[in-house]
């Protein structure tokens, strides 16, 4: 039989589950870690098969997948079919696995020859597409399940020295060295290691990498951001990102004539990733500021309920979208405090965003002003979910999030935002109870009145 010229088909229900598989496809996936009645264990396949049934139109795609020591190079045809789609593939040409190539820069080292406990692998957008289903049942993870998610998914990326290594060499298209994480499925603490991988042009296509369960000491922690370096990110990245949101929010919008619904909606979700990558360098150069040891701000009379009414003004169309109302501070009402205009009003916006983004439709997110003691405090209180008592320490630490799963920010948010009201001489605490929503207080020095 030529192996070329075979068409094997499947099919998938609603949710993305296999329901029936041809051979050798059903070999195929089974090796991978696939079976019948769960979802395709072949990344690149349930790619398109999932793009196939969001357009509704048939979609013919190459892909390669790994098997075992090869890749193969395979021919993809996805068929809506009901809820359902339908596969043919064809194709199955075999070539060699991707591997490292000796000889690059002896500064880097191939980081795959490290002796490590098990392997993962994630696109240039820090998507998993690969990691260890031997290690997923040693630690409680779904492996199939995280493939595409994030790869903060898996990993709860640490500080080293100030610095996310991670960060940096994503940046920078390096090699990754003595990345401290925590697996989140039960709190193993491990180092990351990993070596770039890129496309047959050359491109910087992503990581393969390596975890160490039981990390070294790392022999040189990397430096912090450099003032040069988040000026230059800020430089490269701000200018594109905002061509990109304006041209897919056109497109959303159909500006320039009709849209099919479902390239709206395509467009829309560029937009929004467009909007998290530029909030993202945002927060980097500040983070590079507010972690220099000459960061200082303003002190200058402020009206904190003034600035806590400006910052909940922004965010109304945002809270009428979801169904919120902003009680916020009587117009009148005031509260002298000593701090920095602009740094308080950021601080605030990000409380009060906080609060709307996780408030259930219908409710109401209270903003109150309260003086006394020589302080001025802005409380910010919510009717969401809560905070557990455990988690309520580590939502102020550098990219952390109580639940990454959910959509939110990056991690940054509360951690810039304590730093900058430390540095004003105040502080932001939090009480929270899990069902009964929370309470974040900015609190600053008082002012005269």
């Amino acid at each position: 039989m030529d192996a070329h010229a075979t068409v094997a088909h499947a099919t998938l229900d609603g949710e993305g589950l296999l329901l029936a598989a041809e051979f050798p496809f059903g070999e195929l996936n089974a090796r991978a870690g696939g079976a019948i009645a769960r979802p395709l264990a072949l990344a690149p396949v349930a790619t398109v098969a999932r793009l196939a049934r969001r357009l509704g139109i048939i979609v013919s795609r190459g892909v390669v997948v790994a098997d075992e020591e090869a890749d193969l190079e395979l021919w993809v045809r996805a068929q809506p079919d009901g809820d359902g789609v339908r596969l043919a593939i064809s194709g199955w040409r075999e070539r060699s696995a991707w591997a490292p190539v000796d000889g690059v820069d002896e500064s880097h080292p191939d980081f795959l020859r490290d002796h490590g406990d098990w392997a993962w692998e994630a696109d240039a957008g820090l998507r998993l597409t690969r990691v260890s289903i031997e290690a997923g049942r040693r630690h409680g993870f779904d492996a199939i399940g995280l493939l595409g998610e994030p790869i903060t998914s898996l990993f709860a990326l640490a500080t080293s020295n100030g610095a996310v290594p991670l960060v940096e060499a994503l940046a920078r298209r390096e090699p990754l060295k003595g990345q401290p994480a925590k697996l989140r499925s039960n709190d193993t603490p491990v180092l990351l290691s990993a070596t770039v991988r890129r496309d047959a042009a050359g491109r910087f296509g992503g990581f393969v990498g390596l975890v160490h369960e039981e990390p070294p000491a790392p022999a040189a922690p990397p430096p912090p951001l450099a003032a040069e370096f988040t000026a230059g990110l800020d430089k490269a990245l701000r200018r594109p990102l905002a061509q990109i949101i304006a041209n897919a929010d056109s497109i959303n919008a159909a500006t320039d004539g009709p849209v099919p619904p479902d390239y709206a909606d395509y467009a829309a979700d560029i937009a929004n990733a467009g909007r998290h990558l530029l909030a993202l360098v945002d927060d980097l150069v500040d983070l590079e500021a507010i972690e220099r040891p000459d960061f200082l701000l303003a002190a200058e009379p402020i009206d904190l309920a003034d600035v806590a009414r400006r910052a909940a003004g922004l965010l109304a169309v945002r809270a009428i979208d979801k169904d919120v109302v902003i009680d916020r501070p009587p117009t009148g009402t005031q509260l002298a405090a000593v701090g920095d205009f602009r740094r308080s009003l950021q601080i605030l916006v990000n409380l009060i965003g906080n609060a709307v983004r996780y408030a259930p439709a219908g409710s109401i997110v209270v903003v109150s002003a309260v003086s006394g003691a020589g302080r001025a405090s802005i409380t910010v209180t919510d009717e969401g979910k809560g905070i557990a008592a455990e988690d309520q320490a580590r939502v102020f630490d550098k990219f952390e999030r109580v639940d990454p799963t959910e959509a939110g920010g990056n991690g940054l948010g509360l951690y810039i935002a304590r730093r900058l009201a430390r540095a004003m001489g105040g502080d932001i605490t939090l009480t929270s109870t899990p069902g009964q929503g929370a309470r974040f207080t900015l609190t600053l020095p008082a002012g005269a009145a």
